[in-house]
């Protein structure tokens, strides 16, 4: 190699070297901008998440220290749209050791079904086992087919509550089959129990037989002395997972926007229903032909265990549903205006017309779910009591005033609902108290104006503003029922 080949052989050398120098800046900077990138990229989704959490809260009613809901109630207001929000942001699945899979069938009208479902959603939670979708009750006076899906969004009531319990729509295929052939333990709780109750004497059976259907699941978890984290667990089932299907929340709305069209409105749950006669064994107003008829059906029923009743007796002692004429004179006393526009929650009412000609005479714009909308909307929901009963919880809640006339369990859920949504105002009738001012005003002891101020000083504090439950030790069927005043997930008074 010649002295010119050798310089030209350098000067490449020389230059690839240069060349290599060049390009390692560029391809620094290139790292910083895709790093950069990345980076804004996360921050973001971070951001789009945050909004998430926080945008429902800022625009829902939940309370703030409770788990946010994931679809706001039907909140239908002249004054203010309502906002619905599509994107919802799905808790993180919780994982646990699974101790066995928990089957239930809940017994009772859809009220009942209801609370039941939220005692054995934390009841599952508590014990760390797998719950299968309650099955419904279909053999009660109601006879309603519906499944679970059927009345409530089975994928939402899943979904939030991944958090806390694993939900399956079926066991799994062998256990499925094992039960198929009737090979499983069956077994009705006991009432009002605690939890130990659960974790000591249930959970080791679950464990022994890897699944145990509880049979019946009406009031079978306590109303008091539970765990803080259970009683709110509760609540977020009852007011954030147990969400009606859409088909039934969108005829709500639509019965709600009609009603609103027409101003203020009260719902009046006009219990004065045969079941309700024949259950409790009261016939104020009634012929002695329809006394017998409801005697008879009173009969029919085995799990109906009182069967002979002093119907004066229990009336005197509150422990009826008011009458439509006795209603009447209530809200005539509360100075309930005429015009008032009023939301029959009720099924047929016993006796028909001739029951309720007081009660329209005096309040003319009556109206119920039936005279509100056609045959066409209502006939998938025809011979569907539950399902009906849906759409009257939608409208109660939603209503300016309600009033129950009786204590029952769709009175006691509605109460507690309202009180979750901001204590709205539901007037809880002293009952034992009115038919005793009732009978005064009847045989002339008191005057009107009497009979007018005694209901309304009897009920100025029973309008569902904060309270704290009684508890009565011992005797829980008589204490105030926890969905009526779940007081651990609302803001309370300070003690006296």
């Amino acid at each position: 190699m010649n002295g010119r080949q050798s310089s030209l052989v350098s000067r490449d050398v020389l230059l690839r070297k240069n060349s290599w120098m060049v390009s390692r800046p560029k391809i620094k900077l290139w790292m910083v901008r895709l790093t950069t990138m990345v980076l804004l990229w996360t921050c973001v989704l971070q951001l789009t998440a945050i909004g998430d959490i926080w945008g429902p809260r800022i625009l829902r009613r939940w309370p703030a220290f409770l788990t946010p809901s994931y679809n706001s109630p039907l909140a239908v207001n002249e004054s203010s749209p309502v906002i619905f929000v599509d994107k919802i942001l799905l808790p993180p699945k919780r994982i646990y050791k699974n101790n066995g899979y928990l089957m239930v069938s809940c017994n009772g009208g859809l009220n009942q079904m209801r609370g039941a479902i939220c005692d054995m959603v934390a009841i599952a939670r508590y014990l760390n086992v797998t719950l299968i979708i309650p099955e419904l009750d279909k053999t009660s006076f109601w006879n309603d087919p519906s499944e679970f899906q059927d009345i409530f969004d089975v994928d939402h009531f899943i979904t939030s509550l991944k958090d806390e319990v694993r939900i399956l729509k079926e066991l799994p295929p062998k256990l499925k089959e094992t039960v198929s052939r009737g090979l499983v333990y069956s077994m009705p709780p006991v009432s009002w129990s605690d939890i130990s109750y659960y974790e000591n004497q249930i959970l080791p059976l679950i464990q022994k037989h890897k699944v145990i259907h509880l049979n019946r699941t009406d009031a079978r978890l306590a109303n008091n002395g539970l765990p803080l984290a259970i009683q709110r667990l509760r609540c977020k089932v009852n007011y954030v997972s147990l969400r009606f299907t859409p088909q039934i929340e969108e005829l709500g709305r639509r019965i709600i926007r009609i009603l609103r069209q027409q101003g203020p409105f009260m719902v009046l749950h006009l219990r004065y229903e045969m079941d309700m006669l024949a259950f409790s064994g009261c016939t104020q107003g009634c012929t002695p032909e329809e006394a017998d008829e409801l005697t008879r059906m009173r009969y029919a029923y085995p799990w109906w265990k009182e069967k002979v009743i002093n119907s004066d007796m229990k009336r005197k002692d509150g422990l009826c549903p008011l009458t439509p004429e006795e209603t009447t004179l209530l809200l005539r006393a509360l100075g309930i205006d005429s015009n008032f526009q009023i939301h029959i929650a009720a099924g047929e009412i016993f006796g028909g017309e001739r029951r309720m000609k007081a009660l329209s005479a005096a309040y003319p714009r009556l109206v119920k779910k039936e005279t509100l909308l056609g045959n066409s909307d209502l006939r998938y929901f025809q011979n569907h009591s539950s399902q009906m009963a849906a759409l009257d919880y939608l409208v109660s809640l939603e209503s300016d005033i309600f009033v129950p006339t009786y204590d029952g369990n769709m009175d006691k859920v509605v109460e507690g609902h309202r009180r979750y949504l901001g204590f709205k105002k539901t007037i809880l009738l002293d009952r034992k108290r009115l038919v005793d001012l009732i009978d005064q005003y009847t045989n002339g002891t008191l005057s009107w104006d009497e009979f007018s101020w005694s209901v309304k000083a009897t009920h100025t504090e029973r309008m569902g503003n904060p309270s704290r439950r009684v508890v009565i030790p011992d005797r829980p069927k008589e204490e105030d029922c926890f969905y009526a005043n779940p007081q651990e997930c609302l803001p309370q008074p300070d003690k006296p």
